[in-house]
């Protein structure tokens, strides 16, 4: 049996047809015909039915893709590992972020990398934290930047900073001057907050109810440059993390007390899975800045 075999049958399985997956693999449809069935005589098992209109798994057949993914992924690991450098003069690091840490976290963690190891090709993705996990999953992200609340055990978290949110206002907010509000004080402002599919507004939703508090939100946008921007331009206010305050003009963050949301930054990686050189040093770049205050 050989890995042509075995991408063959991925290739049929996921474009649920023989033709698209031949012209998908560039390839004949005859060929992966006679391939396919090279791999179930070597089985001993039919992996498709092919009896109705639309091809479809057997049932044998959807176990063995789940084996056959995973011997997949453990392929282009182990293709990464005999290319990996351990000088890293060369290499490539996967980084999957959520949205609010790309506003202050990453910036500074990237550019300290990449001065100290000029030679590694970063690719940093901002995406949801179900979507960090799932691609880290499937080995396609090295390292993801998210929150402690992990959704599945096939994943690890590392504590890398906490941080808390803070009430920011513009420069021209009669609050702009103050460096602490009651928490209670938020019932007479007017936000613009990040919209539903951002963790940072279910998280500030949650806390909100459970400290008895309702949020007057006039606007609701799904970048967090806009929500400054709107902060910066108009007398509405936000909540988000102080970092991101700190680093802009014109914008001022108040401490809120007692804290309304304090929260845990991870660093998230598949368990029990190979680490190139690039990951590591990565890895432990992230926690020296977090211990130096970034």
């Amino acid at each position: 049996m050989l890995l042509r075999h075995i991408n063959y049958f991925l290739a049929v399985a996921e474009h649920r047809g023989f033709t698209r997956a031949a012209q998908a693999l560039h390839v004949s449809q005859p060929a992966l015909s006679q391939q396919i069935g090279q791999l179930e005589a070597a089985l001993g098992a039919q992996l498709f039915d092919r009896s109705g209109r639309q091809i479809r798994l057997t049932d044998a057949g959807e176990i063995y893709m789940v084996y056959a993914r995973e011997a997949l992924r453990a392929l282009k690991a182990g293709s990464r590992a005999i290319h990996d450098v351990e000088d890293l003069t060369c290499g490539t690091l996967r980084l999957g972020v959520t949205p609010t840490f790309t506003a202050y976290l990453t910036g500074p963690l990237l550019a300290a990398f990449h001065l100290r190891y000029p030679g590694v090709t970063l690719q940093m993705r901002e995406m949801s934290q179900e979507s960090i996990e799932m691609l880290l999953e499937r080995d396609e992200l090295d390292i993801g930047i998210a929150f402690a609340q992990v959704n599945t055990a096939e994943i690890e978290a590392r504590p890398l900073l906490t941080e808390t949110l803070a009430l920011v206002v513009a420069n021209h907010h009669p609050l702009a001057g103050r460096e602490a509000v009651d928490l209670q004080h938020l019932k007479e402002e007017k936000f613009v907050l990040l919209s539903g599919e951002f963790a940072t507004r279910e998280q500030i939703d949650r806390f909100s109810h459970q400290a008895g508090l309702h949020l007057a939100v006039a606007m609701e946008v799904n970048a967090i440059s806009a929500v400054l921007e709107m902060v910066r331009r108009t007398g509405l206010a936000t909540l988000l993390p102080a970092a991101i305050a700190a680093q802009r003009e014109g914008i001022a963050a108040i401490t809120l007390s007692p804290p309304l949301l304090e929260r845990t930054a991870v660093l998230l990686r598949r368990k029990g899975s190979w680490q190139t050189a690039a990951a590591r040093a990565f890895t432990a770049l992230a926690h020296e800045s977090a211990a130096g205050g970034l």
